[in-house]
């Protein structure tokens, strides 16, 4: 039975699932596993905070979620595989508002990430905001 994200037990439950689908995906799981190394806990930990934060208003998330991201080896295909195994976890447990929200917020977080990523391979800056 599909369930509404209403609380935080609900947002770990998508965190822990989409990161467990990451970790083991051919494309995307070697970028992400080679950064985070042995740092899946405390990677969680934030992404439990910024998705309490941008679902439920509750905010426990402070930082810059782009700086991380910045000189990651990303192209447009790694945003598509991220965007359809998140998507795909949404689909497989959730139904909703929170649901459909969560789903249009990833798509614009891809969007601006992979927009700004390639803006700085193409413009040669070390500059991070």
């Amino acid at each position: 039975m599909k369930k509404e994200i209403a609380t935080l037990t609900e947002v770990k439950n998508l965190v822990d699932t989409f990161y467990a689908k990451v970790q083991k995906d051919d494309l995307i799981g070697p970028i992400f596993n080679n950064i985070i190394q042995d740092n899946w806990p405390e990677h969680l930990e934030k992404m439990y905070r910024f998705w309490q934060t941008v679902l439920l208003q509750e905010h426990t998330y402070q930082g810059a979620p782009f700086a991380p991201h910045a000189k990651m080896p990303l192209e447009k295909k790694h945003f598509e595989r991220w965007l359809s195994l998140f998507f795909e976890t949404i689909d497989e447990q959730f139904e909703g508002e929170k649901a459909d929200e969560a789903k249009w917020r990833a798509n614009k977080m891809a969007e601006m990430f992979h927009y700004k990523i390639e803006y700085y391979k193409n413009n040669h800056s070390s500059l991070i905001q």
